[in-house]
């Protein structure tokens, strides 16, 4: 019995110790847009498009915050009335009055839900589509699209920042993880770990590399070349998706691939026109949702919507990722306590030092978020917790209540 507690133990702390050596630095949380400030050398033309059902409530704050962007180019904003029941549109054109943006407001209200398509999509493809006719019979195409969220409160220079990284680093798409909100306790105890999970699933520095096949992005907060978007089939491309914008990232990166092999066979691989398909993911501390999580209810929600979808629906996956959340999270904890009753030295060493490097791998996001540092000693229970939530994730989806979002389920 020894022997094998043993062993897992020493597993565990192997796992650590390559996660925090070769997994791409993802703990370090050091892919921050404000890192430098950047200057803008040109001004391209931006259209913003925000879906919005039902955010009445929030687009006074979040909205405003759109509307007053310090960005010195031409900048217009499509709010896509998703079918709300609050008046959304009557909102969001008392906010733009008030701030004396009217001209720069477009209301764009929601059809039906088409067939093949989650409402977020569908939303944001009838503002892309009413943006593209409106600039075609008075301007230019828009050079890029800001896809933003109804619930993000955005700093007066999000925008330039975004524009300037783009432009400067030749990139297609940029994109930045804002600061969710993490006011309550169950806020504080899970929404800093939700961020950690998703750097260490998808390690930024691995994103920003043109060299690795690793995309993602943060669907509050996406910068994309108008011209990548054409290039990949426009949002038609993931209209099924729940994670759209991973989906999303992966599409733009994955043209640059074919772009980069199709150029090797013609022996034309210095073409000026060749697609970039580069992106850029990173952290963002001034630019804040403020879509609330007030209770465990709420953050599970949150997180068993799309948990499943993420292991691509497959029993497989999930029962590894159940084992492996298992062996890299509670066995640490478990092991010190079997240390204990046992009197087993060489335990207590092995699942301790596991548990260490485990809150020291935690501790920068929990210092990002501001949260008090002892929180970094409970990521094994608050892991259990994840563990729970993806569990839930796959019987929902067998059950067939997967997917559920503002009044709309999607079972695959």
């Amino acid at each position: 019995m020894a022997t094998f507690v043993l062993g897992l133990t020493l597993l565990s702390l192997l796992i650590w110790i390559g996660l925090l050596c070769v997994r791409g630095q993802f703990w370090r949380a050091d892919q921050q847009l404000e890192a430098r400030e950047t200057q803008l050398q040109s001004s391209p033309t931006v259209c913003a498009v925000v879906p919005a059902r039902n955010e009445a409530q929030l687009l006074p704050i979040t909205l405003k915050s759109l509307l007053l962007q310090d960005y010195p180019g031409d900048f217009q904003v499509f709010l896509v009335d998703d079918r709300s029941t609050d008046g959304t549109a009557a909102f969001a054109e008392g906010v733009a009055h008030a701030v004396n943006k009217a001209q720069q407001l477009h209301i764009v209200s929601g059809q039906p839900l088409a067939p093949g398509w989650t409402g977020k999509l569908w939303a944001v493809e009838q503002g892309i589509q009413k943006a593209l006719e409106t600039q075609n019979t008075s301007a230019p195409k828009p050079d890029y699209f800001f896809l933003t969220d109804a619930d993000i409160h955005h700093d007066a220079g999000s925008l330039r920042r975004l524009v300037a990284k783009a432009e400067q680093e030749d990139l297609d798409l940029v994109s930045v993880m804002v600061q969710l909100r993490c006011e309550s306790l169950w806020e504080n105890l899970l929404i800093p770990a939700f961020v950690f999970f998703f750097q260490k699933l998808y390690p930024f520095r691995w994103v920003n590399n043109p060299k690795k096949a690793t995309a993602a992005a943060a669907g509050g907060s996406i910068l994309i070349r108008t011209t990548a978007l054409e290039r990949i089939g426009g949002i038609a491309v993931i209209r099924q998706t729940l994670i759209d914008d991973c989906a999303l990232a992966q599409a733009v990166k994955g043209a640059r691939d074919q772009g980069v092999g199709a150029r090797e066979r013609n022996n034309d691989v210095s073409s000026s026109s060749s697609p970039s398909g580069r992106i850029w993911l990173g952290l963002s501390t001034l630019t804040h949702s403020l879509r609330p999580y007030p209770s465990l209810g709420t953050v599970w929600q949150m997180v068993a919507r799309t948990a499943y979808t993420q292991l691509n629906y497959s029993p497989l996956l999930l029962v590894g990722t159940l084992a492996a959340m298992f062996l890299i999270y509670l066995v640490p904890p478990l092991g010190v306590m079997i240390s204990l009753f046992m009197g087993n030295l060489a335990i207590a060493l092995t699942s301790l030092s596991a548990w260490v490097l485990m809150t020291i791998a935690y501790f920068p996001t929990i210092r990002l978020y501001k949260c008090p540092p002892w929180l970094a000693l409970c990521l094994p229970a608050i892991a259990f917790l994840y563990t729970l939530m993806t569990l839930d994730s796959a019987i929902r989806h067998w059950q067939g209540r997967g997917g559920a979002w503002k009044g709309r389920v999607y079972s695959r």
